[in-house]
């Protein structure tokens, strides 16, 4: 490969996780700042490297890219993806029991809704304060 390139052809990009491609790029594009920041001050000595590395971004935005249209399988690590499959399931059992208390509450407070909407709404009665009974006791009189 070019010069800076570390085995990140497409075929071993393939074989990754995506956790792993966010990591590489991440590390790719911490390189390439480098780079330009050796360039500006005129310590870089191959030039191509930094051709080499805005090809291995565009490499690997390639390839997530196609993941995300499906183009191209997803390949996960097979213990971690049996791992993190149990712990979706198990939070999803855990989930249906508050999805369906949180439906009938949400069809509850509909219905309420709905029937305060309907009915005309009263005012409250006031109440006499103290004062105002008092005085409406001595104007009586």
């Amino acid at each position: 490969m070019a010069i800076g390139s570390k085995n990140l052809d497409a075929v071993s990009l393939r074989d990754r996780s995506d956790d792993e491609l966010v990591e590489e790029l991440q590390k790719a594009k911490e390189s390439l700042f480098n780079l330009r920041f050796q360039g500006a001050t005129g310590q870089l000595e191959s030039h191509g490297r930094l051709k080499a590395v805005r090809r291995d971004i565009a490499r690997i935005y390639t390839i997530m890219r196609e993941r995300e249209l499906g183009i191209v399988a997803v390949v996960a690590a097979p213990a971690e993806s049996k791992k993190a499959e149990a712990k979706s399931e198990k939070a999803e059992a855990e989930a249906e029991p508050k999805k369906a208390a949180a439906k009938k509450t949400a069809a509850k407070a509909e219905v309420k809704a709905d029937d305060d909407a309907e009915a005309p709404k009263k005012a409250a009665p006031r109440k006499r304060t103290t004062k105002k009974a008092a005085s409406a006791e001595d104007g009586a009189e």
